[in-house]
């Protein structure tokens, strides 16, 4: 059986990217071992490649009130809302990994509000998939049951942004028909084994 292709767009060769980019990518695959196809999709336009990871890492990779497990739990659930299905599959490994729980990224997946997570952890999702969602009835009330919960503004916008950033990452997916790598259907579902 022929694979199915990673988009419906071209797909630029590794050795024929940009420098910047090819480095980029070879660092990913030195590091999980495979190239996710979310970065040969999107090197196929490089100016905006640059532009979408530079916004990525702002968000996903920095300290602060949210946890990158948690960074990542707003990428599941809403891009379940969304119907992502690379982005459930791809940040669902994530989740897995950062989380050390196997089974996380499939509740949150598929209903967050029976996962096992915390109140404070629920509230925040609900607040990511009302931004993701129904983003033009946000309002003070928000804000205050988040705060209720020990969210500062920073942190407030730290998941709307992950929730908005991650609608236009999902809907160029969608676009795209970008497959999720096979690879990432097994990570961290069981304990490394030495």
């Amino acid at each position: 059986m022929t694979p199915a292709p990673i988009s419906r767009f071209p797909v630029p060769a590794i050795s024929a990217l940009p420098d910047d980019i090819r480095t980029r990518l070879l660092a990913v695959q030195e590091k999980s071992g495979f190239v996710p196809n979310v970065f040969l999709t999107l090197a196929h336009r490089p100016d905006e490649f640059r532009a979408f990871f530079a916004y990525h890492d702002a968000l996903m990779e920095k300290d602060g009130g949210l946890t990158k497990a948690e960074r990542e739990m707003i990428v599941v659930a809403t891009s379940s809302a969304n119907q992502c299905q690379y982005c459930v599959i791809a940040h669902g490994a994530i989740l897995r990994i950062r989380a050390k729980n196997p089974l996380i990224a499939d509740q949150i997946a598929i209903n967050y509000r029976k996962a096992d997570i915390t109140p404070r952890q629920t509230a925040m999702l609900d607040f990511a998939m009302k931004v993701a969602l129904t983003a033009q009835t946000v309002g003070d009330a928000d804000f205050q049951a988040l705060a209720g919960h020990g969210f500062s503004d920073d942190d407030i916008w730290d998941i709307a942004a992950i929730a908005a950033f991650f609608a236009l990452s999902n809907r160029m997916a969608n676009v795209t028909g970008m497959r999720p790598n096979d690879e990432f259907y097994l990570m961290g579902r069981l304990p490394k084994t030495k």
